[in-house]
Order: structure tokens, then C-alpha cells, then sequence
């Protein structure tokens, strides 16, 4: 059997779907979005989600977006959890830039 492609995708994508849809670079992000979920749901691909993504969507202050991104990332067949290994490699990458 052939593998899966994993994708992970930061909350801000997952959020894509409430902004304002008339501008065409926005529209087109959710677009792909929801693609990329039903590629998910057929089992074409698989989604990788997080402790971290969690913890950032509790943290929403709207309800139905929570509820709703929620909804998006028990699309997730694959969770990491954070650890130290990932804390420094997040640290890592901020300083960078």
C-alpha cells in the first residue's frame, strides 16, 4: 500500500472559513481547506493535528467558530502531543524569524 501524504495545518488555516470570503485570496485558501478535509475523509490523506491546535481553539473567544474548528480537527487521524523536543524546535524557529 502506497503511504499517505500527512499534512499539518496551523489554526489559522482551520479559521480560514469565517474570514471574509469576497476577497479572492481568502476564498481560495478555503477552498483548498475544505479540499484538503475531504481528501481526509475519503482516507486519501491523513491530517495531523495537536495538543497545541487544541489548546489554540479553546482559547477562542467565539463559540461557533470553536465549535465548528472543532468539528474540523476531529478530522485529525494522527495527534502529537507537545514535549520538550518540540518546545525547543518552536523556540528554535521563532528566533530564527
Amino acid at each position: 500500500m502506497k503511504d499517505r501524504v500527512k499534512v499539518y495545518l496551523d489554526t489559522s488555516v482551520y479559521n480560514r472559513p469565517f474570514d471574509d470570503q469576497r476577497q479572492t485570496r481568502i476564498r481560495l485558501e478555503t477552498e483548498a481547506f475544505l479540499s484538503i478535509l475531504e481528501k481526509a475523509l475519503s482516507g486519501a490523506i491523513i491530517i495531523v493535528g495537536s495538543s497545541v491546535l487544541v489548546y489554540e481553539n479553546n482559547r477562542n473567544p467565539f463559540v461557533e467558530r470553536r465549535e465548528r474548528v472543532s468539528d474540523y480537527l476531529s478530522v485529525a487521524s494522527k495527534l502529537v502531543k507537545l514535549n520538550d523536543s518540540i518546545k525547543k524546535r518552536a523556540v528554535s524557529l521563532e528566533g530564527a524569524g
